[in-house]
């Protein structure tokens, strides 16, 4: 059986060919990220123009999208542990393709508001969550590397989709450039996602939840991580939307000021290689708690010194972003076990993708109030969710 584009949906990828399925399924993640997350930097402004309305609609119709993503991701974290990611993940792309095909035909801004809504399932079903559930299925308690590869590729959505979406703005125009990325879901990711295994090899269900030497997670473990992940998220989002405008409140330039932004990429995927070498001998909740601590220091660091230290504070933040991107993904493993993971991290992440969507505006009107002195709200959130992580213990 072939695809339109030809390639096989038949062939699967054995399990213990570790590099392929982190290969496969990171290239397909980068692809999802891409068309989803990193499009409304690019595309908002054009496209909101063309309906004659301000882009602060469009951000507001990605925002409904991410409390969609919210509200699916729990069923699709069940589903992938009853019958393994695969099926899924080669869902979500169908879905994604969907919705950008109607963002590209929308003749109103009340179909452009149901294409994101549409886009929005597509991200809980499809994204890093579904990800790190299907190698859940078929790797159990030995998916941190695997869940620190995809991390490690689709680290690049913003390298690659940022620019492509540009190119594709400027040679055809928005809606063609969203028609490009539905194709590329539909030719690339989809057929990467059907030669996964199933995701179910571990049989997860059996696995106990923790080691039998080992003293299970406290009570109200579940919400101490849903609080870390959605104030860690909350100030990712506050900082992806508005760390040039923060840096020049402290005294940078703004050519300094985007130059100094353009480092966290980087230094999120180098901490992300740290991860996989060094810090995988410790267990994760140790590199969390150094990398959910690293944004208050960088936040101390800028206060003390002002624009000059912006070089500082973007390694420092993006390096702990990286990390706490892939403990999204091992804690609650190394903590509950693989049994019932996928729901699990649904139901974990839900206060996250809220908190995503409202992290530009709070944090935007912060700035406007309170200038430099914005960022002692996101120190603050950091502080917190360090403590939390310290009232975790081992599972």
């Amino acid at each position: 059986m072939l695809c339109r584009c030809g390639a096989p949906l038949t062939m699967r990828l054995s399990p213990d060919r570790r590099g392929w399925i982190v290969a496969a399924l990171g290239t397909a993640q980068t692809v999802g990220w891409a068309s989803s997350y990193y499009i409304p930097a690019v595309l908002a402004t054009p496209m909101a123009a063309s309906f004659g309305l301000s882009p602060v609609w469009v951000f507001g119709a990605f925002s409904m999208a991410m409390v969609v993503s919210a509200a699916i991701g729990p069923w699709a974290g069940a589903r992938i542990d009853r019958i393994g990611g695969r099926g899924v993940l080669m869902l979500s792309n169908l879905v994604f393709a969907t919705g950008l095909v109607l963002l590209a035909v929308a003749p109103s801004p009340a179909v452009l508001f149901a294409g994101w809504a549409i886009i929005g399932l597509g991200m809980g079903m499809g994204l890093y969550e579904a990800g790190f559930a299907t190698l859940a299925g078929i790797y159990g308690r030995g998916a941190r590397g695997p869940i620190t590869g995809i991390t490690l590729i689709a680290g690049f959505a913003s390298t690659v989709g940022w620019p492509l979406s540009g190119l594709m703005l400027a040679q055809w125009g928005w809606r063609e450039a969203c028609l490009g990325w539905a194709i590329l879901h539909l030719c690339l990711a989809l057929p990467l996602n059907a030669l996964l295994p199933t995701g179910t090899e571990t049989k997860p269900e059996a696995e106990p939840d923790t080691a039998p030497d080992a003293p299970p997670p406290p009570r109200g473990a579940m919400a101490l991580l849903a609080f870390v992940f959605a104030a860690t998220w909350f100030n990712a989002t506050a900082m992806a939307a508005h760390l040039p405008g923060l840096l020049q409140a402290a005294g940078a330039s703004t050519a300094l000021a985007i130059a100094a932004g353009a480092l966290i990429g980087p230094a999120q995927v180098a901490a992300r290689v740290l991860e996989f070498g060094l810090l995988r001998r410790f267990h994760p909740l140790a590199s969390a708690r150094m990398a959910a601590a690293a944004h208050p220091v960088a936040a101390m660091v800028l206060m003390a010194f002002g624009g000059p230290a912006a070089y500082a504070f973007a390694l420092l933040h993006g390096a702990g972003n990286g990390i706490l991107t892939i403990a999204k993904g091992t804690l609650p493993l190394a903590l509950f076990g693989a049994g019932g993971y996928g729901q699990r991290l649904g139901w974990l992440n839900a206060p996250a993708r809220i908190a995503q969507a409202a992290a530009p505006l709070i944090f935007g009107a912060a700035l406007t109030a309170w200038g430099l002195n914005a960022i002692w709200l996101t120190a603050g959130i950091g502080c917190l969710a360090t403590l939390a992580l310290f009232l975790l213990r081992r599972g």
